[in-house]
C-alpha cells in the first residue's frame, strides 16, 4: 500500500509539474482553449465587466475590473486585505489552481488591467498564473467558441496574506527620492505626462517623481494588443539598462500601466527585483511629495485651456 500510494502521489506531482511547465506567465488562446475543460482546468478571470454578458470563454467567471481597484479619489490604492479575501472566495480563487486572466484586448493600455489583477493575485499568493494575451479579442479572432451563459463561481475558503515582495509604498519611494535606498524609477505613462504637460483628473498638480526615467509602457508589445514574449523582453530590458540584478520601481498615474512595465519586467525579462508603485503619481501628488517637470501656474493653465491634462 505504501508503494501504491507513492506511485499515485508521484503521478500527481509529475502531472502538476508537466502542467505549470506550460502554464504562464502568458498563455495564447489556442493553449487556452486545450485547457479548458478537464481536471486541470484553469480558472478563467474574465475581468471586462458588462462585456463578458456579450460572450465570454466557457466556464470563464466574471471578475470585474473595478473590484481589484482602490476608491475613485486614487484607483490605484490597495484594496484592503480583508476585501481582497472575500473578493477571492467569492470568485473560487484559491492559492494552487492556476488563474487565467482575460481582458479585452483592444489596445496595449487595456492589457493593464490584466496585469494589475495578475500582480494582486500573485502578491496574494497564487501559484500559478497566466494572462492570454491579445485578451478576448486574440480569442475572438481565432474563431474560438464563445458562450453567454453566466458562469457562478464555487466559492473558496482562500486565506491571504498580502505579500510586498512586488510593491513599492509611498514611503519606500520616498526613501528611494531621498537616497536612503538604490533603485531605478520608472515612468511608465506616454511622454505627455512625465513631461508635465497632462495629468490625471484626480492627480494634485501634473509631474513626475525626481529622477524618474520615462519607459513607456507601449515598448513591451510585439502589436497593438499582444505582449512580445519573454527572449524579446530580455531583450529589450538590456537596451534599456536594465539588467536582471537591479531594483526598479514602475509607476504611472494609478498603477495601470506601470503593472505592465513590472509584468514585462518581472515576469518575462527575469528581473529579481521589480516592483510595483501602485499608488502612482495620484496617490504621490495626494501626499504632497517632492515632483519634477512640473510646470509653473500659467503654463499649467495653458495646458488645461488646451484640453491637454
Amino acid at each position: 500500500m505504501r508503494i501504491l500510494a507513492f506511485s499515485t502521489l508521484a503521478a500527481v506531482c509529475l502531472s502538476g509539474a508537466a502542467f505549470a511547465a506550460d502554464f504562464g506567465p502568458l498563455i495564447s488562446a489556442e493553449q487556452l482553449n486545450a485547457q479548458t475543460t478537464g481536471p486541470d482546468a484553469p480558472l478563467v478571470l474574465d475581468i471586462r465587466g458588462e462585456a463578458y454578458g456579450q460572450g465570454h470563454i466557457a466556464g470563464a467567471v466574471s471578475a470585474p475590473y473595478e473590484r481589484f481597484r482602490g476608491p475613485e479619489t486614487n484607483p490605484g490604492a490597495l484594496v484592503p486585505e480583508d476585501q481582497l479575501e472575500a473578493t477571492l472566495r467569492e470568485l473560487g480563487v484559491t492559492l494552487e489552481r492556476p488563474v487565467v486572466v482575460v481582458h479585452q484586448g483592444e489596445d496595449d493600455s487595456d492589457f493593464g488591467a490584466a496585469a494589475r489583477v495578475y500582480w494582486t493575485l500573485k502578491s496574494s499568493g497564487v501559484s500559478h498564473l497566466a494572462i492570454l494575451n491579445g485578451g478576448m479579442g486574440a480569442w475572438s479572432g481565432a474563431g474560438l467558441p464563445l458562450e453567454t451563459r453566466a458562469n457562478a463561481p464555487v466559492p473558496s475558503n482562500v486565506d491571504i496574506t498580502f505579500s510586498h515582495q512586488w510593491l513599492a509604498t509611498t514611503d519606500d519611494v520616498s526613501t528611494i527620492i531621498g537616497g536612503e535606498h538604490k533603485a531605478k524609477l520608472l515612468d511608465a505613462r506616454p511622454e505627455a505626462f512625465y513631461q508635465g504637460q497632462k495629468a490625471h483628473p484626480q492627480a494634485a498638480k501634473p509631474g513626475t517623481l525626481p529622477g524618474a526615467e520615462n519607459i513607456s509602457h507601449a515598448v513591451w508589445f510585439k502589436d497593438p494588443t499582444e505582449v512580445m514574449d519573454a527572449p524579446s523582453a530580455a531583450e529589450v530590458a538590456a537596451k534599456l539598462g536594465i539588467g536582471k540584478a537591479d531594483p526598479v520601481v514602475a509607476f504611472c498615474n494609478t498603477g495601470h500601466w506601470a503593472a505592465t512595465e513590472w509584468f514585462a519586467l518581472s515576469e518575462l525579462a527575469g528581473v529579481e527585483d521589480a516592483k510595483l508603485y501602485p499608488d502612482s503619481m495620484v496617490g504621490w501628488s495626494q501626499s504632497g511629495g517632492q515632483m519634477q517637470n512640473t510646470p509653473g501656474l500659467m503654463q499649467n493653465l495653458m495646458n488645461q485651456i488646451r484640453g491637454t491634462d
